[in-house]
C-alpha cells in the first residue's frame, strides 16, 4: 500500500476544486493579499505544503524564484504536469522537516496555506516556516477560522451539529478528510515567540463560501465580479472574521 495518504484525491484536489468558482476566487484573492507584502521578484518564494501550484505557480509567472514542497508525490506529479514556468524547483518532503529538506536554505517568503488543518498541533510546521524564513522575510499562512465553526452545519441545516460547532475545533472537511481550525490570536503568538511579528491579517472565503453551502450555485460568469467583492470583504472589519479560512501574514525582525 503507498504512503500517499493524497494520491486518491490529488486529481479531484487539483482538477476540479480549484477549477470551480470558490477555488478560483481563493487563488487570486490569496494571490492579491500577498503582492502587498512580498519583495518585488525574482525574490525567494518556499511554498510549503504546496500540492499542485495553485498558489506558487502564478508567483513564478509573475517572476519569483519558487520551490515547492510537499509530501504527496502524487501532488508534485500534478503540479509537474501543469508547470507553465522555469522558475519552479520540486521537492518531496513533509513540512515538520522542511528546513533539513531544503538545506538550510533561507527564503524571501515562505508560504503555507491550507496545510495546518490537517494537522493535529500547528507548532512544528509554524517553527519550520519561520526557520525557512531570512531575516526581513515574509512568512504567509492560511488555514481555518475557529470562530467561524457553527456556520457551515447551520447553512446545511445541521442543526445539532451547529449547536456542537460552537465549542469544537474540528469537522469534516470539504474533501471528506478531517480538518481541524486555528485563530489568528493564537496563530499570532506562535508565530512571534518564534521571531516573527505579525502583520496584517485577511479573509479569504465569505460570500462564496457561504453560498454554496447554502445550496446556491455561483455563476462562473460571475467569477471575476465575485473576486473583487471578496477581496475587499477580506480587508475590512467586520466581514473578514466570518470568512472561513484567515490569510495571517508575518515578518521575520
Amino acid at each position: 500500500m503507498s504512503d500517499d495518504t493524497w494520491a486518491a484525491l490529488a486529481g479531484q484536489f487539483a482538477d476540479d476544486a480549484y477549477a470551480s468558482v470558490k477555488g478560483r476566487v481563493r487563488t487570486y484573492v490569496l494571490h492579491r493579499q500577498l503582492l502587498e507584502h512580498l519583495p518585488p521578484p525574482p525574490a525567494t518564494v518556499l511554498d510549503v505544503g504546496g500540492g499542485t501550484g495553485h498558489q506558487s505557480f502564478p508567483l513564478a509567472r509573475a517572476g519569483y524564484d519558487v520551490t515547492l514542497l510537499d509530501s504527496s508525490p502524487a501532488m508534485l506529479e500534478k503540479a509537474r504536469q501543469r508547470l507553465t514556468s522555469e522558475r519552479v524547483t520540486f521537492v518531496e518532503a513533509d513540512g515538520q522537516h522542511a528546513e533539513e529538506a531544503v538545506d538550510g536554505r533561507r527564503f524571501d517568503a515562505v508560504l503555507c496555506h491550507g496545510v495546518l488543518g490537517y494537522l493535529d498541533r500547528p507548532d512544528p510546521v509554524v517553527d519550520q516556516l519561520c526557520r525557512c524564513a531570512a531575516t526581513g522575510g515574509v512568512v504567509s499562512i492560511m488555514t481555518g477560522n475557529a470562530h467561524t465553526m457553527a456556520v457551515r452545519p447551520a447553512l446545511e441545516q445541521r442543526w445539532e451539529d451547529a449547536l456542537a460547532a460552537f465549542e469544537s475545533r474540528s469537522e469534516l472537511g470539504v474533501l471528506g478528510v478531517p480538518t481541524r481550525a486555528d485563530t489568528v490570536e493564537e496563530l499570532g503568538e506562535l508565530l512571534r515567540s518564534r521571531g516573527v511579528e505579525p502583520v496584517r491579517w485577511y479573509g479569504v472565503w465569505l460570500f462564496v463560501d457561504w453560498l454554496g453551502f447554502g445550496g446556491a450555485e455561483v455563476d462562473p460568469a460571475d467569477a471575476e465580479r465575485v473576486a473583487a467583492v471578496e477581496f475587499e470583504a477580506g480587508r475590512r472589519d467586520p466581514y473578514r472574521g466570518l470568512s472561513r479560512v484567515f490569510h495571517l501574514v508575518g515578518r521575520k525582525a
